[in-house]
């Protein structure tokens, strides 16, 4: 079945378009952090890993790191396992530790190579353990009411930051025209395992590997001002001054935080982009409107 002429031209058009990102990005980084509806949605899953794929075809060089949080809800729930949250964040002990590496070392992370690998590119699975890539510390959490005369240190269990990454292990994949798919999971210097939170180490690993681009894909538009209104090209000190007028608040702040601090370390720009919103990894590249929040330095 032929093309129309009215979608013919519009395949032109698109491809035009395109063309002039490509040639600017061929041999770039680009880490992209994958969560949300993106990670659940079957249609969404695959188109995914299609745009992954093509981005390697074209030169490009995707670095994924990717969280998993209902589906370690979803199998805590199952084992009997109630899930616990303190400022936002799981409350992890021992126990919650090993369904925290097998759901995303092994059940999220494995699918996700499976996927691209069967779109035709060439993903490896790793976790911050493999190859000392992720070195973590241990998160310390505070919290502070009027009525307390010091702040009261909460032990949130197996939940770190990043202290460093060592990506050359990561560097030789990307190299060896393989895509690397990485669980945010670090490891302390007592060896224990360490669940941190897959914007911080997405931004950190778009610094470390001095990348072209971090994207985050979220269930939102992006950055949206008080009207509701999506905001596109900030600046850090726009930036900082929605943080400072309430604008940027709740489960945004640690997204806008980690871009941030990516383009203030050299990464050329962040993007905040609908994961929900079909090929939006390949929209936000390749045109020229692009979509959602696009932050620089």
């Amino acid at each position: 079945m032929s093309l129309s002429n009215d979608q013919a031209m519009n395949v032109a058009r698109v491809l035009t378009e395109a063309m002039p990102y490509i040639r600017r990005f061929s041999d770039k980084t680009v880490v992209i952090k994958y969560g949300g509806n993106a990670m659940v949605d079957e249609k969404l899953k695959e188109g995914f890993a299609r745009d992954i794929v093509l981005m390697k075809l074209v030169g490009i060089n995707p670095v994924i790191v990717h969280g998993g949080g209902p589906q370690i809800g979803q199998l805590l729930e199952r084992i009997g396992k109630k899930s616990e949250f303190v400022q936002g964040m799981r409350v992890t002990d021992e126990e919650t530790m090993d369904v925290v590496e097998m759901v995303l070392g092994g059940l999220v992370n494995k699918e996700i190579v499976s996927f691209i690998n069967r779109h035709g590119g060439r993903a490896v699975g790793l976790t911050g353990k493999d190859g000392g890539l992720i070195h973590a510390r241990k998160l310390k959490v505070s919290r502070q009411s009027p009525e307390m005369q010091a702040p009261e240190i909460i032990d949130i269990g197996h939940v770190g930051e990043v202290a460093s990454i060592d990506a050359s292990v990561v560097d030789m994949l990307v190299h060896s025209d393989f895509i690397p798919v990485i669980a945010p999971i670090g490891v302390g210097e007592d060896g224990q395992a360490y669940n941190i939170n897959a914007d911080l180490v997405a931004g950190r690993m778009a610094e470390v590997l001095g990348a072209e681009k971090l994207i985050l894909l979220t269930n939102t538009q992006g950055l949206l001002d008080k009207e509701g209104r999506l905001l596109t090209g900030l600046n850090s000190e726009q930036v900082n001054a929605l943080i400072a007028d309430g604008t940027i608040h709740g489960g945004m702040l640690p997204k806008i935080g980690c871009a941030l601090s990516a383009v203030q370390s050299g990464v050329r720009a962040a993007h905040i982009i609908d994961g929900r919103v079909e090929h939006a990894v390949l929209v936000e590249l390749f045109t020229d409107e692009g979509i959602g929040t696009l932050i620089r330095g």
